[in-house]
């Protein structure tokens, strides 16, 4: 009996556990719910506030944004002269190898590796003792043919007077008369060799031909040099003054044809000094350097279509050297009232160039430009642009083509010369032109 008892005991043990667990569930939501309700009111309070506001008679108005601020300034006019812009590079004007013409060992190098070197002074030397020893040989034949040539002469003199008295024949003379003849002739061909072992003897002195700076050099003292032929030993170059080559496309050079023509001036290739011609360096602001032309081919290129000209700069200071990219420009024509506006108000377009003008009631509005050359921080404006229009300088990004702008005036000069002053709010721009 006990021990059904204890089973039994045992059994409902279980049975106990789980209802009391059920009583705990069921009373959790309840505890909860006590937890969240403060929580609740408050969530129900902000709704009826919002409830209410929205039930009285006020309402929130739209107020639109203001226009955005710009800046406007009329197009300079002024006289303008019109520049081609090409490019080209520099190129000395004489270069010259300098080279060994007789052989020999080399004995000296009389200047220093880039150096700049006048005109005549020494800058190799040759061995000199078997060209000095061909000289005075040929100074030696030449007094020997001498003596022979006077005494030949003296013997045909005397032979020509005994022909006439009878006392000798036409013959002898005839005979003395050639040798004479053939000594004056070897006299002369000594004179021509002592000329030539001169040369030669000169050779061995290799001279600067101009004014110049001459290069590295290729050999050195003690090398057998002209052996097989003339040895470069260095090269001179010219750099003051200096050319600059360049080209024209044929349409460039058709629209300087009319635009001289416009003029009464033809297109020459001669006598053009008096064509002036700017250049500029990579990293140089505008076209310091001045030069003129001083040379136009006569005919075009019919491989590459272009016509090739040169300018000459004195370049004294040798700011320039030899083998330099530059920009070119020279004037073809001069606009006495040209319109120019910033260069940077000018956007571009599927349509082509454009500028943004404030028109009536301060609206935006796109205008269609032909643009040409530049003048510093302003470009000409060819057409499309009317000098009363207010172009937008700066705050491009801020207009908007047929939206409304609050445009601030700027004077054309401040525009043109300090982008800062022209951002500067200035007196507001009149709602119609």
């Amino acid at each position: 009996m006990r021990r059904k008892d204890a089973a039994l005991a045992n059994s409902e043990a279980p049975i106990r556990d789980r209802s009391a667990g059920e009583a705990e569930r069921h009373s959790r939501p309840g505890a909860a719910a006590r937890r969240a309700g403060p929580r609740l009111r408050a969530v129900a309070a902000v709704l009826c506030g919002l409830l209410a506001a929205s039930c009285n008679g006020s309402k929130n108005a739209y107020v639109p944004p203001p226009p955005p601020k710009v800046v406007v300034a009329q197009p300079v006019q002024k006289p303008v002269t019109l520049y081609l812009e090409l490019t080209g590079n520099t190129a000395p004007v004489a270069s010259v190898d300098l080279v060994a013409r007789v052989q020999g060992a080399l004995e000296s190098i009389d200047y220093a590796d880039g150096a700049a070197v006048a005109k005549g002074a020494q800058l190799f030397g040759i061995e000199r003792d078997v060209y000095q020893a061909q000289l005075d040989q040929a100074k030696a034949t030449l007094a020997a043919n001498q003596a022979s040539l006077a005494y030949n002469q003296s013997e045909y003199q005397r032979q020509a007077a005994l022909a006439r008295q009878d006392f000798a024949s036409q013959a002898t003379m005839q005979e003395w008369k050639s040798k004479a003849d053939q000594a004056a002739a070897e006299v002369l061909s000594a004179q021509a060799a002592i000329e030539l072992a001169n040369i030669n003897l000169g050779y061995t002195k290799v001279l600067a031909p101009f004014d110049g700076v001459v290069t590295n050099h290729l050999a050195d003292v003690g090398a057998l040099v002209g052996v097989s032929g003339p040895t470069k030993l260095a090269t001179i170059i010219q750099v003051a003054p200096l050319y600059v080559y360049f080209t024209l496309s044929e349409p460039q050079i058709l629209a300087m044809q009319r635009n001289l023509a416009q003029h009464g001036v033809s297109l020459r290739t001669s006598g053009l000094s008096d064509v002036p011609v700017e250049i500029g360096l990579q990293g140089e602001d505008g076209y310091p350097h001045q030069g003129h032309l001083d040379y136009a081919s006569p005919a075009v290129d019919t491989a590459t279509g272009t016509l090739t000209a040169r300018a000459l700069f004195d370049n004294k200071d040798r700011a320039l050297l030899p083998g330099l990219f530059v920009r070119v420009r020279t004037p073809i024509a001069r606009q006495d009232k040209a319109l120019l506006t910033r260069d940077e108000a000018i956007g571009a377009s599927q349509e082509g160039s454009y500028v943004l003008v404030v028109g009536r009631d301060d609206v935006v509005e796109k205008k269609v430009v032909k643009t040409g050359a530049r003048d510093g921080r302003l470009r000409v404006i060819e057409s499309g642009l009317d000098p009363g229009d207010w172009v937008v300088a700066e705050g491009i990004l801020r207009a908007v083509p047929g939206a409304k702008v609050d445009p601030q005036r700027a004077a054309p000069e401040a525009v043109a010369n300090d982008p800062a002053e022209a951002a500067k709010p200035g007196a507001p721009a009149p709602a119609a032109k």
